[in-house]
């Protein structure tokens, strides 16, 4: 059997690498054609994983995408498997080259609209909600005793233009320094959530005793009724209350009282400016800085180019690829907060002897990403090309136009949080192994680094990726997201809302000691 060129079989994604990334699954024995030379694949190389073209001596770097992502612990032959078998991180100095490559605004073209919620008061959303806020752990369940009432009875079918009654619940709320750095987190990422643009209305639900206390949390943040009364919002207490069925009565008033009001709010036509988009990958793979990251890359880049916003989180997933951000800073400040954050992390695994390059996850690998520098580098596609206008700090609320970088864990729910709570009014979330992630109350768009995986899982992925690996430029699967964004923005239901998903994935990130 002749040689099949390498086009046929994996994707080479620079000149300058000595690896490529295997477009299927690659049989040992198979000959490949690469720059006039025939290389035999030695053992199986899966879908995502790299396939050694050149011979690599122990200790030379590994490149992807023209960048190292680590160093061959072993002699490496063409043809061979390239993994965790024979390729280590290792640690290399990067040039930052604060604001080096910044680049110009991009141009917006033809102006875009999506049919959302104008809020009056500068907020824009997506989707019109109730949410039922719980100050602490020991309320969760009475919160959701509370939405459950109008999930399980007709009381919301009378009410179409409401989205729904959602239950905000969590594992915190208590054991944590009174005014400390993880009360005041968790106060922002609540409060962020109660001011959220999809949320026209809520009441907050608290135990009584517990350390996060409602005034605490409503002094700190401002908190106020989002009808422009002006007043504080509604707090319950199990405690003062008289019980949880009582608190559950007590609420279901509040929440009726609330619904035709709510309902009253219609969509509007509002430019594309006012979208600020949340990006997030998980459960990634191999392909997945090849196909869905760099696509969404480029739905980010429409996103500025009409005057949004477009945020990146999961430093630990940023690490090693850092110097590739910070070039593109419009300024060596906004550089140097990145650095700063990164230096953080070093230092806050290190408290606890672990190492960043424990990520990637068993699925990661499994996936065929070897390295944090390696997951870092296709992670960070998802950001575009536009410049970085800012560095966030964890919920944080996101003020600037343009591509900004929050700071949060890579853990999935605990990022998306995070950039829910700083305001994001629409997330896309690209996977290679198969998340089904949902966050109300922002829509989540699901993309797919492969096609075996969309096929697989058809109920839970809103957008293929993997034809990028059949011969569809990545600018065009861009193009197919970004359109998705406008119309799920404009109410088009994404699978994990018909679903259902994205009340459980609330999870804010505790930083502290439980105490």
């Amino acid at each position: 059997m002749p040689a099949v060129p390498l086009s046929q079989v994996a994707v080479h994604l620079r000149p300058e690498d000595n690896i490529a990334v295997a477009a299927r699954h690659l049989q040992p024995g198979l000959e490949v054609q690469h720059n006039g030379h025939a290389l035999t694949v030695n053992k199986r190389v899966g879908l995502g994983h790299k396939l050694a073209l050149v011979p690599i001596a122990k200790g030379q770097s590994v490149l992807k995408y023209g960048q190292i992502i680590g160093f061959a612990s072993q002699d490496i032959a063409p043809g061979e498997h390239v993994h965790v078998h024979n390729l280590g991180a290792g640690a290399f100095e990067r040039d930052y080259a604060f604001c080096r490559d910044c680049p110009p605004p991009p141009k917006a073209g033809e102006p875009r609209h999506f049919m959302g919620y104008d809020r009056g008061d500068g907020r824009f959303g997506t989707r019109n909600y109730i949410a039922i806020i719980s100050t602490v752990n020991c309320s969760a369940s009475t919160s959701k005793y509370i939405s459950e009432r109008f999930r399980t009875t007709d009381l919301l079918k009378q009410y179409p233009n409401v989205d729904g009654v959602v239950a905000i619940t969590h594992k915190s709320g208590c054991a944590m320094q009174y005014d400390g750095p993880d009360h005041n987190q968790l106060d922002r990422t609540l409060a962020g959530f109660a001011k959220h643009a999809n949320v026209s209305a809520y009441i907050l639900v608290g135990l009584g005793c517990e350390t996060g206390q409602a005034i605490h949390l409503i002094e700190n943040q401002g908190l106020i009724q989002l009808n422009g009364s002006k007043k504080q919002p509604l707090v319950l207490t199990i405690q003062e209350c008289g019980g949880i069925g009582k608190t559950v009565d007590a609420g279901v008033r509040a929440i009726a009282d609330l619904l035709p009001k709510v309902n009253d709010i219609k969509r509007t036509k509002l430019s594309a400016d006012k979208l600020i988009l949340g990006t997030n990958c998980g459960g990634s793979d191999g392909n997945s800085g090849v196909t869905a990251n760099p696509a969404l890359g480029v739905a980010s880049d429409l996103i500025v180019a009409q005057g949004g916003t477009s945020i990146i989180g999961e430093t630990t997933e940023i690490y090693g690829a850092e110097h590739l951000l910070t070039r593109r800073a419009v300024s060596r400040a906004v550089g140097e907060k990145l650095i700063e954050r990164i230096k953080w992390w070093e230092w806050y695994t290190g408290v606890f002897g672990a190492e960043i390059n424990n990520n990637p996850s068993v699925g990661n690998k499994e996936g065929g990403l070897t390295t944090i520098y390696e997951k870092s580098l296709g992670a960070i596609a998802k950001g575009g090309s536009t410049a970085l206008v800012d560095v966030l700090g964890y919920a944080e609320p996101v003020k600037s136009k343009g591509f900004v970088v929050m700071d949060t864990p890579g853990h999935d729910p605990v990022s998306m949080t995070g950039i829910v709570a700083g305001g994001a009014n629409i997330g896309v979330f690209t996977t290679g192994r198969g998340s089904v992630f949902g966050c109300k109350p922002c829509p989540c768009i699901k993309v797919s680094t492969n096609t075996p995986l969309y096929q697989h899982m058809t109920d839970d992925m809103d957008v293929n990726a993997g034809v990028v690996l059949e011969g569809t430029p990545v600018e065009e699967v861009g193009r197919q997201i970004f359109e998705m964004i406008l119309d799920v923005a404009s109410g088009k239901k994404t699978k994990s809302e018909l679903s259902g998903v994205g009340e459980e994935e609330f999870a804010p990130w505790s930083i502290g000691p439980t105490l």
